[in-house]
């Protein structure tokens, strides 16, 4: 088991308490209504899923119920920042 530090409790909550919700710093088509079905397609359904650092969007559940972003490294499982929606990831780590 490992802690995640929540940017909104501002404290280290055990893993359980939260749910991985994909790829975060995702664009949403400008106008939904005038894009094509593969590009409305492309922006539901398809993530990079990389092995490595990787941007990921998370949620509180089991507390706060907020959503923010996590940079971990997908094989090693390692966090290495959490922070809210709207904000930028670190400029020393890169993904």
């Amino acid at each position: 088991m490992f802690h995640i530090y929540c940017p909104h409790c501002e404290e280290y909550r055990e893993e359980e308490e939260f749910h991985p919700k994909g790829e975060a710093h995702l664009a949403r088509p400008e106008d939904p209504d005038n894009c094509t079905d593969e590009e409305w397609g492309d922006y539901l359904f398809f993530r990079k899923n990389p092995r490595g650092v990787h941007h990921e969007l998370w949620v509180h559940a089991a507390g706060c119920r907020k959503f923010f972003n996590v940079t971990r490294d997908t094989q090693s499982y390692r966090i290495y920042e959490t922070y809210k929606i709207g904000e930028q990831p670190s400029k020393a780590i890169t993904a």
